[in-house]
């Protein structure tokens, strides 16, 4: 299904851009010629309008949504400075908040929701500093708790962010440099290999791949170059059937798309 075009300037449609669905709202990130900017597609109206804006406008940030809230965490500046400020977005009313800082400033990190609460997970500091940690956040307490290793082989500057995904609240993430998916043990903080990714991960350090969850399945959404020339095939697994039976499922194939996936977001409805 093809969407209404974005009424977005030259610059919005040839800048990076980031996604985050949340609630009924699809909030597209980017920059226009004079500053950061974000453009909402209504799902139940099918039509874009600007969104307002956050506090402290960013990129390159972790996100994560549960319902009719988001959270975006960390990322830079418009003047490249790395972030620890973290914002809370409630869709009904279209408000951004301002909640409490992380404890460490991050981008090119990951954020999710599991068992309540909202992770972010490795990113780097600076053009050197990866981190191995993550950080938890209680929204009854408003508090962040460090993890150490949570994300032991950290993000180097040149890879993609974490590609992690929550089922059921378990998480899983697609190692970009082995091509396996592994599952996270919240008893041990360790990951465990489950089995091997459909797609290769490596060849663009997890760059043009996307790993999302859907109801009760992991998704990858990735791109092959074939007879056919350039698909984008969108792969389907259900960790709960058994995690060293069932294979991947090849769900949609769209042609002529190319083989590598910008952005991609999930929508509830």
């Amino acid at each position: 299904m093809r969407l209404p075009r974005m009424p977005w300037d030259e610059c919005f449609s040839c800048a990076d851009k980031e996604l985050l669905a949340v609630g009924t709202q699809l909030l597209v990130f980017g920059r226009e010629y004079t500053s950061l900017a974000i453009w909402m597609y209504n799902l139940p109206t099918r039509s874009w309008s600007p969104c307002t804006p956050m506090n402290l406008p960013r990129c390159l940030f972790a996100s994560g949504s549960s319902g009719e809230i988001a959270i975006v965490a960390g990322g830079c500046d418009k003047n490249g400075q790395v972030l620890r400020s973290v914002e809370l977005y409630n869709s009904e009313i279209g408000h951004w908040e301002t909640i409490p800082d992380m404890n460490l400033p991050r981008r090119l990190s990951s954020g999710f929701f599991m068992d309540g609460k909202f992770y972010v997970i490795g990113g780097v500091s600076s053009q050197r500093d990866s981190l191995t940690c993550g950080e938890e956040y209680n929204l009854e307490t408003r508090t962040w708790r460090r993890i150490l290793d949570m994300y032991p082989g950290g993000t180097s500057a040149s890879q993609s962010p974490p590609l992690v995904a929550v089922v059921n609240n378990q998480l899983y993430a697609a190692d970009q440099s082995t091509n396996v998916v592994k599952k996270y043990d919240k008893v041990n903080n360790a990951w465990n290999i489950v089995k091997p990714l459909p797609v290769r991960a490596d060849s663009s350090n997890g760059w043009g791949l996307a790993f999302k969850a859907c109801g009760d399945m992991l998704l990858v959404i990735g791109g092959h170059r074939g007879p056919r020339g350039e698909v984008i095939l969108l792969h389907s697994w259900c960790p709960e059937g058994g995690e060293d039976g069932a294979d991947w499922e090849v769900l949609s194939v769209k042609e002529r798309a190319g083989v590598f996936v910008y952005n991609c977001a999930i929508m509830g409805c």
